[in-house]
């Protein structure tokens, strides 16, 4: 693509990587399901391509893409969230090294910093990260990352990206941002001053509860060249079918989050309203604390919502009790689940400084008719 001309989001999610195959026109890049290449000599690759760990034609359009709507220089696509996560933690951090945490971060991330990397050696301190006071003062030497969800999971905490750029910044560490809720659709990090992005691509982008993936999108090349080297010594890597499932799925997402948007407004009206809803916690809502924020580095406010009955007992209640609602984890596709994040994606995070309210309730909105989305939940609550 002429990368001198500007695109917008939709362009490029639909193009960017993919021009049509060379050898017989074909719009959509082939999968390309093969271990090795043939070399023409030693040494003489065609492409760039000799075996599929270290790079496949399928992920590399899946790369290009990716790097291109978050706006980076470097996209790298992995098995999965977590093993993005863990190629950049293994990248940055040594035994010693300090990062700072959400105080409400995803359960899995949570469990990785303190199952794997802090017996590793990497200390970690969850602190909330909507005060930049506080993230300030926990900063140590040895912080090497800040790490960033907004909107957090399962809280929907928001966090001023700006802001944390600048503290990184000053102490000489990597700001990461996990953009998985937001979607690069709605929130551009990067450009915000995050150094790299982080995605469980299994979510907004792959869309279709299919397909399993993570992504690391870099600000420079020099840290996307470190980040693909772990990546490659690792092995975590998506494989090719995953990775034109997700390359299908990011073209529709700016069409699906529009929706997911839309449909979200109208579960918060109602649960806002709902008497046995003691709270909603929606980014869109006026009273929440970081709703300012939002608004100025989101171009809407998401499809997830969560909110908080009067017990465990009743939260788990209206889990049980939905039909349209699935219950179920994950999140990000086009069906509508419904969670207790506590019993769920956050046990992991049980008697943690992480642990998640007991009477929490997590919503996943598709992009099913909002109409009957509503009536299931009246159904449920009542």
């Amino acid at each position: 693509m002429d990368n001198e001309v500007q695109r917008g989001f939709e362009t490029l999610a639909i193009h960017a990587g993919q021009e049509p195959d060379p050898a017989t026109g074909a719009v959509v890049p082939p999968i390309y399901q093969v271990s090795t290449y043939k070399q023409d000599g030693i040494g003489g690759l065609r492409g760039g391509y000799e075996y599929s760990r270290s790079a496949n034609p399928t992920r590399t359009a899946l790369e290009v893409c990716l790097a291109e709507t978050e706006g980076g220089a470097r996209g790298l696509a992995f098995a999965s969230g977590l093993a993005a996560e863990d190629a950049l933690l293994r990248t940055v951090c040594r035994p010693g090294s300090h990062v700072i945490v959400p105080n409400d971060a995803y359960g899995g991330t949570y469990r990785l910093f303190a199952k794997v990397a802090q017996p590793w050696g990497v200390e970690f301190d969850p602190v909330p990260l909507g005060d930049i006071a506080a993230v300030r003062a926990a900063v140590r030497p040895e912080t090497k990352i800040i790490w960033v969800e907004t909107p957090t999971n399962p809280l929907l905490g928001v966090a001023d990206i700006a802001a944390l750029a600048a503290v990184a910044r000053d102490a000489g560490a990597l700001l990461a941002v996990d953009n998985t809720f937001a979607s690069p659709y709605l929130q551009r990090p990067l450009e915000l001053g995050a150094d790299v992005v982080v995605h469980s691509t299994t979510k907004y982008i792959g869309g279709h509860s299919d397909v399993v993936g993570g992504a690391l999108i870099a600000a420079d090349a020099d840290l996307g060249e470190r980040l693909a080297f772990h990546q490659n010594a690792m092995g975590a890597v998506a494989g090719p079918f995953d990775a034109w499932l997700t390359l299908r799925g990011i073209k529709t997402l700016g069409v699906r989050m529009d929706r997911h948007c839309a449909n979200a407004e109208r579960v918060v009206d109602l649960l806002t309203r709902h008497p046995s809803v003691r709270q909603v916690l929606y980014p869109g809502l006026p009273d929440h604390p970081g709703h300012e924020i939002a608004a100025k580095q989101m171009k809407a406010f998401g499809g997830m919502v969560s909110f908080r009955m009067e017990s465990e007992e009743a939260a788990v209640r209206v889990c049980e009790r939905t039909k349209l609602f699935t219950l179920g984890e994950s999140l990000g596709g086009v069906e509508s689940l419904i969670e207790h994040p506590g019993r769920m994606t956050h046990a992991s995070a049980a008697g943690s400084p992480l642990e998640v309210p007991a009477d929490l309730v997590r919503l996943s909105v598709g992009i099913e008719d909002a109409a009957d989305l509503l009536r299931d939940l009246e159904q449920a609550l009542t």
